[in-house]
């Protein structure tokens, strides 16, 4: 199927997937683009789009494919270079698998994905158990190339494969009352050994508020790097919120459930003058243990490296910033 867009005065057509025709009517647009004198300030731009297309369908050949077509929304693939697979998949924080950040990676293996079901309960009209099977057919897969940024102060780029997460809450259906979504983490002693610590109140649990929830960049995620989500990443199901601290985005989801009450949060719970419930990236909000205004991007650790400066919803402010009008962010951090 060919997808008709208007640009730089030419009406253009390209399939909706990435074929050999379509790279070659993009490049044929470019020279039809250039010869009429309008190339200028946009080449830059057009050459990241031709550099993005050509990593994110780069695989790194270590689980099975999940491929996922290029998202048409706003603000769902940055140009920044992608972290390479072997840190996105080595540096984790997931705290049922150890508290070091080379722990999920030597622990995970012991997670057990298959078979997998998710309840969705609480304020709906269509609540019930989905298979993960069932819930990787419920729409088309997408690839969405979105920053990570840790409240600990680094950052990631990271190609995910998943789906809007309003996808689903349309599905099932919530009722009026329903005003926040919830999202527990599975908690097993067999399989996840760090359970058994005191670190946190397990199981983990995390939630949004519904309109956070709808938002089109919120992904229910399935996969990375054109691949089946890595078990110490959050397989086989996660969410992925991309204006928020890493720790909002919960891993390994058995539940999701629609309450009018705001959620306990793990991380809230465990120390509530540190996590607040939004966890929005804010530079100017300081965790109290790490300033929040630069970061360190993994994979750029040499000796010259410079810390970025951190951006406001980490960089995601034109799409999200109106959720939050009229918030005092520092008071609702």
């Amino acid at each position: 199927m060919l997808i008709k867009t208007q640009r730089d005065g030419f009406v253009h057509e390209r399939p909706s997937e990435i074929t050999p025709r379509a790279i070659y009517q993009e490049r044929r647009d470019l020279m039809r683009w250039m010869a009429s004198g309008a190339a200028g300030v946009g080449l830059a731009a057009w050459a990241g789009r031709e550099a993005l297309a050509q990593s994110a369908t780069a695989r790194p050949g270590k689980l099975a494919p999940l491929p996922g077509r290029r998202s048409a929304v706003a603000g769902a693939a940055t140009v920044e270079k992608v972290t390479d697979y072997r840190d996105a998949s080595t540096y984790n924080n997931f705290y049922e698998f150890g508290t070091d950040k080379t722990d999920p990676a030597r622990n995970a293996h012991t997670l057990q994905t298959q078979p997998w079901t998710v309840e969705i309960d609480g304020l709906v009209r269509k609540p019930g158990r989905y298979a993960i099977e069932d819930l990787i057919k419920l729409s088309a897969q997408e690839e969405r190339i979105y920053r990570l940024r840790c409240v600990e102060g680094w950052s990631m780029v990271i190609p995910w494969v998943g789906y809007s997460l309003s996808k689903l809450i349309d599905k099932v259906e919530p009722l009026g009352s329903a005003k926040y979504v919830e999202f527990t983490t599975l908690v097993d002693r067999k399989t996840m050994p760090y359970v058994n610590s005191s670190v946190l109140d397990w199981p983990y649990v995390e939630g949004l508020r519904m309109d956070e929830a709808r938002h089109p960049l919120t992904l229910l995620g399935f996969g990375m790097y054109g691949e089946v989500m890595p078990n110490q990443n959050g397989a086989p199901v996660r969410l992925v919120v991309p204006w928020k601290y890493g720790f909002k985005s919960a891993k390994s989801i058995v539940r999701i459930s629609f309450t009018e009450q705001e959620p306990g949060t793990a991380w809230n719970k465990a120390a509530k003058n540190e996590y607040g419930f939004y966890s929005n990236v804010n530079p100017q909000v300081d965790h109290p243990r790490w300033s929040q205004a630069t970061e360190r991007r993994i994979g750029e650790d040499g000796l010259f490296a410079k810390r970025r400066k951190t951006l406001m919803f980490n960089g995601y402010e034109p799409q999200v910033g109106q959720l939050y009008a009229g918030m005092d962010l520092r008071k609702f951090y």
